[in-house]
């Protein structure tokens, strides 16, 4: 996947051989928002296991330049995460995205991220809509999510957060991408 000079690949998850690179990330101070700040590297590998174990659930690692950047989710809402609080449709898939901290942050990386995630999710005919539920006070990945297309439908309460719900159709994210 290229998005503006960055190339990035994405590959499942190991759960065992990924988990330090993750803990460092889920961890970090930037990460906030991924509720894991006091996980323990145990933690990280039990919680990437899980999903892994899950039908419904699927994590990937993305690399850019052959590195670890960014860890990637997919998930059913009929199934995770959302499951009574929207009327999921055929074609639904949830994502989550986290972009690993740079000592030397490249501008525009974090964008190149989510349009290559959203291009990646859109890549399987089947999807017809990203659905997205990250915190509210997560401004910066509201703003992240409006550029590739996202489209907020009103809060709502999951047991962790408190949350924007977002929908991005095939349709708004090439107009977004390609404006």
């Amino acid at each position: 996947m290229t998005t503006k000079d960055l190339t990035f690949t994405l590959r499942p998850l190991d759960p065992l051989k990924d988990a330090g690179v993750l803990h460092g990330w889920v961890t970090h101070p930037k990460a906030v928002y991924w509720m894991m700040q006091d996980a323990r590297l145990e933690d990280v590998e039990r919680a990437y296991m899980e999903i892994a174990a899950d039908e419904h659930h699927h994590a990937f690692l993305g690399l850019y330049d052959g590195e670890p950047a960014f860890l990637m989710e997919k998930y059913d809402p009929a199934h995770r995460e959302l499951v009574g609080l929207y009327e999921p449709r055929p074609g639904d898939v949830g994502m989550h995205f986290l972009v690993a901290p740079a000592d030397t942050p490249v501008h525009g990386f974090t964008r190149g991220v989510i349009t290559a995630v959203m291009a990646h999710l859109f890549e399987d005919p089947a999807t017809e809509r990203v659905v997205v539920e990250p915190d509210v006070g997560n401004r910066a990945v509201h703003a992240l999510n409006e550029a590739v297309g996202f489209v907020p439908e009103r809060e709502i309460r999951k047991p962790e957060k408190k949350a924007l719900l977002s929908f991005c159709t095939r349709e708004q994210f090439t107009k977004a991408v390609t404006a």
